[in-house]
């Protein structure tokens, strides 16, 4: 039985994450090159991922409907802390999303993420045979906010909007009805329009600088995607080379570590180079889909589902972003950037993938 398990294993699915983690640090290396105050991330980010290809294998062996049985207390304690950060938090850069562990910052709204495919995997494979009305939305909705609220009031717009990404997306696969869609649409225009005036002040000047750009602005969003772009175009076809960047060694290029990882990938090893490290990324997404496809029942295969949309979703933002196609967000590149909370809700899913791909099958006793 034991041998049979693991032979479902997806190795290749592991074998392309581990790859992009350890690229990510050689990256994270090369960016913050010289950079005194950031010279222990480095170190950091190897811990972060030695602990996260142990958390893929331990949540690779643990069967993912024991998850089931822990939705609400992970759900209570998720939610308790968002909103102890809400109330006591320390802002940092604007906004008070982290808890303080020593020198370790931990974000609950990465756990949020997790908290929320699997409650929504749940809900819609246990009412899966109910009609799919507008009480069956309206209660999904209702579980996401419990979530998505207190992260918004971080505020934490990013993240909060990955959330809702999530909703619809498994609402959608979950069979959502068409004549719902139109509905969807107009209730997205008029909750956008409402939660406009409840924005920081540097969420919307970020807003305001991707519609009306400033050429001459030296500071702040517009100025660094403007160097995001220049960085992408030095790159050229092959790159000038790991650690020969002058945008990024040369630091015009600023949070190169995080945000801006994709422009220093870009610079460094081209176009050639920056295609193939997008491809490994659709590769753990088509990966994911696989499994979601594969899985012997609805709440596996919305579990896969779900991790593969929040990969995606976050990949093509943070691309987005660095090509100037949306406004700046804070969304890393799912397993090149820096951030240890990110990258464990990232590794967190793809063990639970692999659960689901390794029971896919019924075992012979």
């Amino acid at each position: 039985m034991k041998g049979l398990t693991w032979r479902h294993f997806d190795f290749w699915l592991f074998g392309v994450v581990v790859f992009l983690s350890i690229f990510g640090i050689a990256m994270i290396r090369s960016a913050i090159a010289g950079s005194i105050g950031l010279v222990d991330q480095v170190n950091r980010q190897m811990i972060w991922v030695g602990i996260g290809l142990v958390v893929i294998l331990l949540t690779a062996v643990i069967d993912y409907h024991y998850w089931a049985s822990l939705i609400r207390p992970m759900y209570l304690i998720t939610f308790l802390l968002l909103v102890f950060i809400f109330v006591a938090g320390q802002a940092r850069f604007g906004a008070a999303r982290w808890l303080e562990a020593g020198s370790i910052l931990i974000q609950p709204s990465e756990l949020g993420k997790i908290v929320i495919i699997l409650a929504l995997a749940d809900y819609f494979a246990r009412n899966q045979d109910k009609p799919h009305d507008l009480r069956w939305i309206a209660r999904s909705l209702l579980l996401t906010g419990g979530i998505a609220i207190w992260v918004f009031l971080q505020p934490n717009l990013s993240t909060t909007i990955v959330i809702m990404v999530l909703w619809f997306s498994m609402l959608w696969i979950s069979g959502l009805k068409l004549k719902y869609l139109l509905l969807f649409i107009l209730l997205a225009i008029v909750v956008a329009g409402l939660a406009y005036p409840l924005l920081q002040p540097y969420q919307k000047a970020r807003i305001a600088n991707f519609l009306f750009p400033d050429p001459n602005a030296r500071h702040g969003d517009t100025y660094n995607v403007d160097q995001a772009l220049i960085t992408i175009g030095s790159g050229g076809w092959f790159g000038m080379g790991y650690g020969h960047g002058s945008q990024v060694q040369l630091r015009f290029l600023k949070v190169r570590h995080t945000d801006f990882i994709f422009s220093a990938m870009a610079e460094e090893f081209g176009f050639v180079g920056t295609v193939f490290i997008v491809g490994l990324l659709i590769f753990v997404i088509l990966r994911c889909l696989r499994a979601g496809r594969l899985a012997s029942d609805t709440f596996g295969g919305l579990i896969a589902y779900g991790f593969a949309v929040l990969i995606f979703f976050q990949t093509a933002v943070n691309i987005g972003v660095n090509l100037s196609l949306i406004p700046v967000t804070g969304l890393t590149l799912p397993f090149v950037s820096y951030g240890g909370s990110s990258l464990l809700s990232l590794v967190l899913g793809i063990g639970m993938v692999e659960s689901v791909i390794l029971r896919h099958k019924p075992l012979d006793f």
